[in-house]
């Protein structure tokens, strides 16, 4: 990650200053089985607290890695879980007025349990499944906060109703 200010010129002819996070892209993976989601559970450190939200993340060294590729390596890594189907559900902001972060959301079935290959950080991580109603009340309920995970939930209900 690395954070710059930019000195910009605003539409008025007015100088000013932007300040911009930039972090490579990402890649969501909603797991699903039957009625089924895997979702994982990890500190956070800025927030002080544990938090469930989907396995996520961005390759390693800055590496440019088509985001399936991206997808199916988080899915891996944080679950051990292996995906048959990887279907592409759409592009997310982070949060555009402030950082150039953008991730993929993914959609994996014809799942295949495996041990998790966790990165160092990642060791405290729990994985597990919850019933879609399950997943549905933790949303509600606060206690899936991860606005990543939130916009993709609202993606892969849109993907289901208008799926033809």
């Amino acid at each position: 990650m690395t954070v710059r200010e930019d000195e910009i010129r605003r539409p008025d002819g007015s100088p000013g200053i932007y300040g911009v996070i930039d972090k490579p892209a990402y890649a969501l993976v909603i797991a699903q089985d039957g009625d089924r989601f895997r979702l994982v559970e990890q500190f956070r450190y800025p927030l002080g607290e544990r938090r469930w939200e989907f396995p996520q993340g961005t390759a390693p060294g800055l590496a440019d890695v088509p985001p399936a590729e991206l997808a199916a390596r988080e899915l891996r890594e944080e679950t051990g879980l292996r995906a048959g189907s990887m279907v592409a559900l759409g592009k997310l902001d982070v949060a555009a007025g402030m950082s150039s972060q953008r991730g993929w959301v993914f959609l994996a079935t014809d799942i295949t349990e495996g041990e998790p290959e966790r990165e160092h950080e990642e060791q405290d991580m729990r994985s597990e499944w919850f019933a879609r109603a399950d997943v549905e009340k933790m949303i509600l309920a606060g206690e899936i906060t991860d606005a990543q995970s939130i916009a993709a939930w609202a993606r892969l209900l849109l993907f289901e109703r208008h799926r033809l």
